[in-house]
């Protein structure tokens, strides 16, 4: 009988397993109410006196054995499972991440940042709620100038100082008055227009506007500018200059880019004749100048603004610009690979 409890005791010491299930049974096998241990321990009375000590003995190895094997095997299981909570099945395939993407609007005007950074234009903000001044008085608009009413404008009703900027120009004139010449800036934000909502417009969108002032500046050099810009953005280098008239700039000008009449599209957005209208330009007043403290007698620049948003939607081909604002997951993740 004790030869048969230290073969048990053996076995014991080989048994390995990484299943609940197995170990569970093994327990039972030999701690269990009807196990193998109390078997031995009811055939304790019938051993002879001389072989009691060493029958105890040995069954209380065989008891230490199981319980001590028992614990470990349990402690190892639980401990497995923990790992593969935490961390999953190393051996699984990762699962595909969804990549985000930027807004249509934020990819186009970092495009066009990147292309002013490379001839030396830094970026200028400033706040979206301003006050007349600075949005209108500063840049030639003077109270009751009848080309405000170019722009439709959303006044704070307890303060008729206060206002929506209408343009970014408004950042500028900031800029003019804490910085002296050289300057070379551009100012991307949003501006708000007291408009009608439609497919064409809406009542906020986004502009990107220059300033360049120096010594010596000319209108050559406001068209070589934008020359470079619409190369860069485009791949189209032919432009036109229109004259058109802003209070702020004198001589005033459209942009316009030639866009071509390969396509049907080509036809509809430039209505049949391969021009394209994307902003306007000129030289800065002199009476703007003189507003923010610089001589114009010394020094001369240039002024150009084009919309964000009517370019995200002449690149992307987007036919209304409500979907730039609506927030629209189908229409936002089609831009995944434009990051």
């Amino acid at each position: 009988m004790i030869d048969t409890i230290k073969e048990h005791i053996a076995e014991v010491e080989k048994f390995k397993s990484d299943s609940k299930e197995a170990v569970e049974a093994f327990r039972i096998k030999y701690l269990g109410k009807k196990g193998l241990l109390n078997d031995f321990f009811k055939e304790f009375k019938n051993v002879p006196g001389p072989q009691k000590k060493e029958f105890g003995q040995t069954i209380n190895q065989l008891k230490q054995a199981a319980t001590e094997k028992v614990n470990i095997l349990k402690n190892s299981l639980e401990k497995t499972t923990e790992q593969k909570s935490i961390y999953g099945d190393l051996t699984r395939p990762g699962e595909a991440i969804e990549i985000g993407t930027r807004h249509p609007i934020s990819i186009v005007k970092n495009q066009i940042i990147e292309i002013f950074s490379r001839i030396g234009f830094n970026v200028s903000e400033g706040p979206e709620i301003e006050d007349d001044w600075h949005n209108f008085t500063a840049l030639n608009l003077p109270e009751h100038h009848p080309a405000r009413d170019m722009q439709d404008t959303f006044f704070i009703q307890t303060n008729p100082d206060v206002l929506l900027r209408t343009h970014t120009s408004s950042v500028q004139v900031r800029y003019m008055e804490n910085n002296k010449p050289p300057i070379r800036t551009i100012s991307p934000g949003r501006v708000y227009r007291n408009e009608a909502i439609s497919a064409r417009s809406h009542c906020f969108f986004h502009q990107v506007e220059g300033l360049y002032i120096d010594k010596d500046v000319s209108f050559a050099d406001l068209k070589q500018t934008l020359q470079f810009f619409t190369t860069e953005l485009f791949g189209k280098s032919k432009i036109r200059l229109r004259p058109s008239y802003f209070p702020f700039t004198e001589p005033s000008a459209e942009v316009d880019v030639y866009w071509g009449l390969e396509t049907e599209s080509d036809y509809k957005i430039t209505k049949g004749t391969g021009w394209l209208e994307i902003g306007g330009c000129g030289m800065v007043d002199p009476n703007v100048l003189s507003n923010c403290n610089i001589d114009p007698a010394e020094y001369s620049g240039f002024a150009f603004g084009v919309g964000i948003d009517r370019i995200a939607m002449l690149l992307y081909q987007i036919t209304d610009i409500r979907l730039l604002s609506e927030n629209d997951i189908r229409f936002l993740e089609q831009f995944k690979s434009a990051l």
